[in-house]
């Protein structure tokens, strides 16, 4: 074999391409050392310098071929003793290969050649040529025997050699019309050795293959040859051919393996033999070639933008798996991809990272025109949308020095922090119009345009929108489907107009579309973590940055110019997700967890700092700088920082995600109730379709089962790592942890239930019973987050029944390993801590928000009628008793609401009855002017929005009320000096709104969307009255109120009575009640003038009363009742005269004084008894 093909393949294949030129000893032999001769190396030289070296030893080669040709003219040709042609491939570890059954190229298309014409045989003019006699042949007598043809075992081998070839290669060669197929290309060759059966009878022999490689790669690109390609082959050029090459040769060595299993002839092996040696010679060949080709990428000119190919053969993986080059049928690690990426390594590490920096390159600027998971793509560059794009960079990590490589580029991370190219601008540039565009087309990239408004706004390069605009893990993580993309909007519209069920199809369809995508991010940032060390800490600081640089993304409106996008922050916890899912389903994993990590800011990167900007409170307060600084030395490190991290990312995502999700939610609510109150047309209204396009987007996300199950499960399985700390341990994690989980869930119990059904949450239940027990009530001082304890209880584990209209399944409120009974009846530490600690709750929640606390006290009253009602909790309830300040808290928090709530209720009902005639009336309402319109039934929301708040407290609270003081030692507890008159005082308060201003008569449109049931109240009321009315000392304060008269009392007797709310003996206690209550009064009318006389130190200086127990204040030195400081005290710790703090266990009994006033008061009642004798 002569010409220039075979030297190019022997120095594009012999270490050329990767090593510069070879060194030769004094005999002209090569020195194949890798470069190094004498021992001494080389220095190094640039790219530019190394290719100009190999199109220098190019030109040689050609030259040398020439004169070799020449010579071998004379000499009568080339090649060794056997006729072989040189051969100096280049070693390669022999690879195997993933199949298909498919092919994994098209088959090629008939090329078209230029017919090569025989030269003519020039005969002189002057010489006739004579046709040679024919001979006549003699038919065989009748004895003679013909024997039958016998097959030739060479040309057979040919043939099938020469069918490989067309299979494998796609190419043909030859002079005859047989010898074409229209599916390969047809190759004209400097020698005719490898088809003539004269110098070679077995046809093609494993040193051919080099050259026809190199015949079928130095084709033009503009050659007529390649036009019969199918173009998805010419789309991956030069590498994807040889990418091809490789799977088809490895499914068709595994083919002939599989034959030679069979017994088979000793000729036959042998053949067998030779055939698995050309395949393997082709695997190994195309791997050099490729590797060349990458290194050197004009080596061939179709091959000239090899890294963008090799780009463009990863991301069609996805699309025609067939074709993949990263899988092969001959086992792990030997595919094309992973071959050639060996090849590269072991030739040069830093043309091997140069190369691979290239293929990240072309998918990245590829990947950051795409804007979300609704672009179709471009087809500039590696082409393609989001998904293509993703899995491309997630075929390239299949190799693990790949992956590394990619984790080293520059684009991996943001710059560090302080840097001062951190703080460098950047300015993004905006869309541009194209020339030509249509109106349409104008008007979306304006649209496009107004919604990237802030997402263009300058950014500094160490920022949020910089780690998703200018880093890999950024460009792959920020795509999503965005509420504000056209698509969305063309999906969703017209949605007052839809069917949930036309609805629920268009979401499941964007969710599996963003499913899909998000399980490619997932085995991106996996295969990186598990490539090597190198790559796993490039990642983990990619992750160390986001959260830092997004600390800011949880508010409301987050600031979009210096946080990442809500997508990226989405597909960020989805992946820290799946990061914790071996040990969210192992318990033995996760108790690797160690919770040194957040106290170990070298570890967790600073992100749980306990001092500065962006400190993240513990729960405890009370934590030592030892404490907070705690050795950490854990068994696995890896497992605490993706269990921490998660935590962090989800807060900035999930739980936000679910806050803007209830206020979009409640828009539509409003807004559709606006519009049926004015007699608008939902279906037309575009503030109203809005909207609900909005909602509908945030679905896909927020109602995913998948990921809030996911959400869930995490949850559950921090709650079991929390379970197993001790207490000092406990107080220092993070306090964020625990609010997160309980706004989760409250989320999830208003919006989708369903979704928690068959999730194991006993450890949720467990954790939050712990931290509300009295033990722990000094740990966790959050008061805020006990009452989010005391709402998960209530929306997630209080059962459904007829009062509380739960959407929660029954596998969730209840304990399976209880028998399918109630976590709240069932669970130890229940029966034995919650009854306690939801009374101390219930006081505590008083300082939470103003508007807040109604809805706390309201489920934290129904949780207590339900275990009041359960008999496993009686014992608890009955130790009340004994926590008397802690009792006097949860009354008092009782009293304050009613007194607060009812009056304000009962005057804002009339103003909503007001304005629902007026509204009804179309000829009053539509004389008014818009902007009146708007004011009052801007004022009648809020009206309607506070009774929808107050009156469920004031409900609940007078059933608790009644239920309660069924038992003498709580009853007892109400009749203490600290409580009586304000017990007294509000229940007579309540009774005058409800009988003495005509309460029982007042109408609203539609009052049980208000929980207006006056009725109802009144006999609750009237039930609480006669439990205390054997009790002399609730008469006596009941005549003391300012809100008792006479007339009062005898009108609810009657009303009672009339309306049949109490009977047999309630009727009667209460009916003694009025008359004892009327007694105390004329008792009460003569003390008072008695008291008028009385010196003024005798009178407390803030009630102006006789004080009965008089007390000193130590810090101001004032003496007041002990009542009025106890009342006093129970809302605002300081002392009424100067703010200090002040406590109730810290006044001094005045025990002179109170001897000095009862000396006086005897006197008083002598001297008025002898008066009236």
């Amino acid at each position: 074999m002569s010409g220039f093909l075979p030297d190019l393949a022997s120095w594009a294949l012999g270490g050329g391409a990767g090593q510069g030129e070879a060194a030769t000893n004094e005999n002209g032999e090569q020195n194949n050392d890798g470069g190094e001769g004498d021992g001494n190396n080389e220095p190094a030289i640039s790219e530019e310098q190394m290719r100009a070296k190999r199109m220098a030893r190019l030109a040689a080669l050609e030259k040398a071929s020439a004169d070799a040709a020449a010579e071998g003219s004379n000499n009568g040709g080339g090649g060794d003793s056997n006729g072989n042609a040189p051969s100096n491939s280049m070693d390669v570890d022999k690879p195997v290969v993933p199949s298909s059954s498919t092919p994994s190229h098209g088959e090629a298309q008939p090329m078209e050649v230029d017919e090569v014409k025989p030269p003519a045989t020039s005969t002189p003019k002057d010489v006739t040529m004579e046709p040679a006699p024919k001979k006549k042949m003699k038919a065989p007598s009748s004895n003679t025997t013909v024997p039958s043809p016998v097959a030739d075992p060479l040309a057979k081998l040919r043939r099938k050699k020469t069918l490989l070839l067309r299979r494998v290669l796609l190419v043909t060669f030859g002079d005859g019309a047989s010898d074409r197929t229209p599916s390969c290309v047809h190759l004209l060759l400097d020698d005719d050795e490898i088809y003539n059966t004269e110098k070679s009878p077995s046809g093609v022999q494993i040193r051919h293959v080099a050259e026809l490689l190199a015949a079928r790669l130095s084709l033009s690109p503009t050659s007529r040859s390649l036009e019969t390609m199918p173009p998805q082959a010419n789309k991956l050029g030069l590498i994807g051919y040889l990418g091809g090459c490789h799977k088809r040769a490895g499914e068709e060595w595994k083919e002939l393996r599989s034959q030679g299993n069979k017994k088979t002839k000793k000729n036959e092996e042998n053949n067998l033999e030779e055939l698995c040696g050309i395949l393997e010679e082709i695997r190994s060949q195309v791997v050099s070639y490729s590797a060349s080709s990458l290194m050197v990428p004009d080596l061939f000119e179709l091959g000239n933008d090899a890294p963008l190919q090799l780009a463009k053969c990863l991301s069609t993986t996805s699309t025609d798996p067939a074709s993949s080059i990263t899988f092969d049928v001959l086992g792990k690690n030997t595919s094309f991809y992973f071959s050639v990426c060996e090849e590269l390594h072991s030739q040069d590490a830093e043309s091997f990272a140069t190369v691979i920096g290239d293929v990240v390159k072309h998918i990245t600027d590829s990947l950051s025109k795409v804007t979300s998971l609704l672009d179709e793509g471009s087809n500039e560059g590696v082409g393609g949308n989001g998904l293509f794009l993703a899995s491309a960079l997630r075929e390239l990590c299949t190799n693990k020095k790949a992956a590394v490589s990619l984790a080293k580029t520059p684009s991996f991370l943001v710059p560090a922090a302080n840097t001062p190219l951190a703080a460098e601008r950047v300015q993004p540039p905006l869309p541009q119009v194209p020339p030509g565009a249509s109106q349409q087309q104008m008007a979306l990239i304006r649209m496009m345009q107004s919604m990237r408004d802030q997402a263009s706004a300058p950014y500094l390069r160490r920022s949020g929108p910089a780690l998703e605009k200018d880093t890999v893990l950024g460009l792959v993580l920020r795509l999503g489907v965005p509420a504000e993309h056209p698509s969305m909007a063309s999906s969703f519209s017209n949605p007052a107009t839809r069917t949930r069920k036309d609805v629920s199809q268009i979401t499941d369809g964007f969710r599996r579309q963003l499913e899909l995508y998000q399980g490619k991010c997932n085995e991106l940032v996996k295969a990186l973590v598990v490539a090597g060390a190198q790559s796993r800490q490039r990642v983990i600081q990619w992750f160390t940055d986001a959260l830092l640089l997004n600390v800011n993304a949880d508010g409301t409106r987050p600031d979009r110019s210096k946080v990442s996008s809500e997508e990226l922050l989405v597909n960020l916890s989805v992946v820290m997700l799946k990061l914790c899912e071996p040990f969210i389903n192992d318990p033995k994993k996760a108790l690797l967890v160690d919770p040194g990590f957040v106290s170990s800011p070298e570890s967790n990167g600073s992100i749980y700092n306990m001092t500065g900007d962006n400190a993240l409170p513990r729960l405890s307060q009370n934590i030592t700088d030892a404490e907070a600084l705690a050795p950490y030395n854990p068994k696995n490190s890896f497992i605490p920082l993706c269990f921490f991290f998660c935590s962090r990312s989800l807060s900035l995502t999930v739980v936000p995600g679910g806050g803007r999700y209830e206020n979009i939610a409640r828009n539509v609510y409003h807004t559709h109730r606006t519009i049926r109150q004015q007699n608008g047309d939902l279906r037309s209204d575009p503030r109203f379709n809005r909207l609900l396009q909005i909602q509908y987007a945030k679905e896909i996300v927020m109602m995913s089962p998948t990921y809030i199950t996911d959400v869930f499960r995490y949850y559950n399985m921090a709650a079991g790592i929390f379970l197993t700390m001790e207490k000092d341990l406990l107080k220092t994690m993070p306090e964020h942890i625990v609010d997160d989980l309980c706004s989760v869930l409250v989320y999830a119990s208003s919006f989708c239930a369903k979704l928690l059904s068959g999730v194991d949450v006993g450890n949720l239940y467990r954790l939050t019973v712990l931290l509300l027990s009295k033990e722990y009530s000094q740990l966790v001082r959050n008061y805020n987050l006990r009452a989010k304890l005391g709402d998960v209880l209530h929306d997630i584990f209080l059962p459904g029944n007829s009062e509380n209209h739960s959407e929660v399944p029954d596998s969730v409120t209840c304990d399976p390993l209880a028998g399918g009974r109630p976590y709240l009846t069932s669970d130890k530490l229940s029966k034995e801590t919650l009854a306690p600690s939801l009374l101390l709750l219930y006081g505590e929640v008083e300082n939470t928000g103003f508007y807040e606390k109604n809805d706390h006290r309201t489920k934290i009253a129904a949780l207590l009628k339900f275990l009041w009602d359960s008999p496993e909790h009686k014992p608890a309830f009955k130790r009340i008793t004994e926590d008397k300040k802690s009792f006097i808290t949860f009354a008092n928090g009782i009293i304050n609401e009613m007194n607060d709530k009812f009056a304000s209720v009962m005057e804002t009902l009339p103003a909503i009855r007001t304005v629902q005639l007026q509204m009804a009336n179309p000829q009053e309402w539509g004389a008014l002017n818009e902007e009146e319109r708007e004011t009052i039934t801007s004022r009648h929301e809020n009206n309607e929005r506070e009774v929808q708040r107050s009156l469920p407290l004031c409900n609940s609270v007078m059933k608790m009320l009644g239920f309660l003081n069924t038992d003498e030692d709580i009853r007892d507890m109400f009749l203490l000096p600290d409580m009586c008159p304000r017990l007294a005082n509000m229940l007579l308060h309540v009774l005058t709104k409800l009988v003495g201003s005509r309460g029982l008569g007042l109408k609203v449109e539609n009052p049980e969307s208000y929980n207006f049931r006056p009725k109802e109240m009144l006999q609750d009321l009237c039930v609480v009255f006669s439990s205390f009315a054997a009790a002399d000392a609730f008469q006596t304060e009941c005549a003391k109120s300012g809100y008792y008269t006479p007339e009062l009392m005898s009108k609810s007797v009657k009303t009672c009575r009339k309306l049949g709310l109490l009977v047999g003996e309630s009727m009667d206690l209460f009916d003694l009640l009025a008359t004892k209550v009327e007694d105390a009064s004329k008792v009460t009318i003569s003390d008072e003038d008695l008291y008028q006389d009385a010196p003024d130190e005798f009178l407390d200086p803030l009630m102006q009363e006789f004080m009965t127990d008089p007390v000193k204040l130590p810090t101001s030195g004032n003496i007041v009742d002990r009542k009025t400081i106890t009342q006093h005290l129970l809302n605002d710790g300081t002392d009424p005269f100067n703010r200090k703090k002040l406590s109730i266990d810290e006044v001094i009994p005045a025990n002179e004084l109170k001897e000095k006033m009862k000396v006086w008061l005897d006197n008083a009642k002598a001297k008025r008894a002898a008066k009236g004798n």
